[in-house]
């Protein structure tokens, strides 16, 4: 059940209802205006309780923290450099791998000069093959860090484990949570107990209820900065594209949901020529930023050659989308 308090909050009242939550051994969290009671659906309230209250929800999804019930507002997860979600628009740019120091220092200042304001780049790759590219580790990481620093951008990058949280904590804006570990419950609790925004990619064959039941495992830790992105699904015809872009998941994970929704158009299409099609129909359908494969010379990438935009290709997609962007919000500004 969800309560929603009347404010200004009344401290005083709010408490012994928590007091009280916990004496009857429920388990509940307060989130602004808002109490969630995970395991009761019914709760004997006083007189003086009940009027601080301005509403009782007994149903709710089963992802109640993600939920619009709950959290009726957009949430605005913030970085250092960047405020993602809302009416904003935010470009996360860089390689699919960090190759060398040099590669990725120069490819922050072209990215960035592009529109971008966060550096994303693998430093551990989950490949499909054992004997690919796995990355450069926390050297990688180290070089990313440095080259962000260095143009002003934040940083969004991969973990693959648990174990490796605490040594990535000092390198990272944004934790990415890939699409193989969306259902990875024992990390998605851990970076669920962290302090990072988490950026959570759509497993690859993943329906939206089963895309928010994961977020809510970041949720219920304490970790309400959730990024949530489409990167397309898998279906039976790969032949001329990776994967299908459900650009249909956008609005739908936003009417649900309250967390900011990007589009993740390089691995949806795979192909460069389409990534810039990809990421304009994303942006059409309403997403609030995109998170982009860059490399100088995608031929001689190390890792997923074929779907990496060149920088100019990349500058002239952001020109194009944030174009898209703007019109939409301003339609929406009309609108209202």
């Amino acid at each position: 059940m969800i309560i929603q308090f009347k404010q200004p909050l009344n401290q005083a009242v709010v408490q012994s209802l928590l007091q009280q939550l916990k004496e009857e051994h429920h388990h509940g969290m307060l989130v602004a205006n808002h109490l969630v009671i995970f395991d009761a659906d019914e709760l004997t309230l006083n007189e003086r309780q009940k009027s601080v209250i301005s509403e009782v929800i007994h149903t709710q999804p089963r992802y109640v923290l993600g939920s619009r019930v709950f959290h009726p507002e957009d949430t605005i997860v913030k970085t250092p450099h960047n405020k993602i979600g809302g009416h904003n628009f935010t470009v996360m740019a860089g390689p699919c791998s960090v190759e060398n120091e040099a590669m990725i220092q120069d490819l922050a200042v072209q990215v960035k000069a592009a529109g971008a304001t966060v550096l994303r780049g693998g430093a551990f790759k989950p490949r499909t093959s054992p004997y690919d590219f796995q990355g450069l580790g926390e050297t990688g990481l180290s070089y990313l860090r440095k080259a962000a620093d260095a143009t002003g951008l934040d940083v969004i990058t991969e973990v693959m484990s648990p174990e490796q949280i605490p040594m990535m904590l000092p390198y990272t804006d944004i934790f990415q949570i890939g699409a193989r570990n969306m259902q990875n419950f024992a990390l998605l609790k851990a970076v669920g107990q962290t302090n990072k925004p988490v950026a959570l990619k759509r497993g690859l064959a993943a329906t939206v209820d089963e895309m928010l039941n994961a977020a809510e495992y970041i949720a219920s830790q304490g970790n309400l900065q959730i990024i949530l992105i489409e990167r397309g699904i898998r279906s039976f015809d790969d032949k001329y594209s990776r994967n299908v872009l459900d650009v249909g998941a956008i609005p739908i994970l936003q009417k649900l949901s309250h967390y900011p929704v990007l589009v993740d158009p390089s691995h949806a299409a795979g192909h460069a020529d389409l990534v810039p099609i990809y990421g304009q129909a994303g942006v059409a359908a309403g997403a609030q930023g995109m998170i982009v494969e860059v490399h100088q010379n995608p031929s001689q990438a190390w890792s997923d050659a074929a779907q990496q935009l060149t920088p100019g290709t990349f500058k002239q997609m952001v020109v194009t989308t944030a174009k898209i962007h703007d019109l939409l919000v301003a339609d929406q500004a009309a609108k209202n």
